[in-house]
């Protein structure tokens, strides 16, 4: 094992959950590193969750392990897990949080019922992240056996986003993100996008606006003005140059975006 430890959650810095855990990890593996992806996950917001886990935990040395807690179920019969992934290792809910690795890697899951590695004292149902899920990563940390925290669990709860839909008019999606600076991040590939559009000229409908190109960054457009690119992550966004996507097209989560090709 690396002694790497993340942390991803949506609890946020007011309170004292995270630090909770944090102090729960130090007194079983106290040479562990504790780097945090981010505790800005919209409050029950699994997917968004799933997203930025997705695309952080694998840029980290083999042997990292991942503590994932967006848990809106926590306390009711969804099982606490363990997943190993290629060389890294997550444990959180069985909730749909590691959605996004199951069909592009393989991997292994327990189900984390040896309570010699939980929490020993003061147990609580509505803060699993403390009591179990944080010692379980300390202890994988330590170098625990990944097969002695728990029994293999065969099927996990899983969702899917919708599937971008292309035809000969042209590709469409839908927003799956919008990140802290209000970029819109579609479910259209990079790869998608080459096979469909090419260099082909495009009109790019989303909320109430019409772009007409993909530029490669936001500088490529005057300040205020909206820019359809392909992202860090691979997948086509839509930004503002200096503004706030999200809040300046009044586009949502959810919202349609739509390809067209131009005959």
């Amino acid at each position: 094992m690396s002694q790497i430890i993340t942390l991803t959650s949506d609890f946020g810095l007011q309170d004292h959950y995270v630090g909770a855990m944090k102090a729960v990890i130090l007194g079983i593996a106290p040479n562990a590193r504790l780097i945090d992806i981010s505790h800005d996950i919209p409050p029950q917001d699994i997917m968004a969750g799933a997203w930025v886990v997705r695309n952080a935990a694998f840029l980290f040395p083999p042997g990292t392990v991942h503590l994932v807690v967006v848990d809106p179920g926590v306390g009711t019969p969804r099982h606490p897990i363990a997943l190993k992934v290629g060389d890294q290792y997550f444990v959180g809910p069985d909730n749909g949080i590691f959605s996004l690795f199951f069909d592009e890697f393989e991997y292994e899951a327990v189900k984390i019922n040896n309570k010699d590695y939980w929490r020993q004292e003061g147990l609580s149902k509505t803060f699993h992240g403390r009591d179990v899920f944080a010692p379980v990563t300390a202890h994988l940390s330590n170098g625990v056996s990944f097969d002695e925290i728990g029994e293999p669990i065969e099927e996990l709860v899983t969702y899917h986003w919708a599937v971008p839909i292309a035809d000969k008019d042209g590709l469409q999606g839908w927003v799956v993100h919008i990140d802290r600076f209000g970029n819109l991040i579609t479910n259209i590939s990079e790869q998608l996008f080459e096979e469909h559009i090419k260099k082909k000229d495009v009109k790019i409908y989303v909320g109430n606006t019409m772009l007409k190109k993909i530029v490669s960054t936001f500088g490529d457009v005057e300040e205020g003005e909206p820019a359809a690119f392909i992202g860090s992550s691979g997948m086509l966004e839509i930004g503002i140059n200096k503004g706030n996507a999200g809040q300046m097209l009044s586009v949502d989560k959810g919202a349609q975006i739509s390809i067209v090709l131009q005959k």
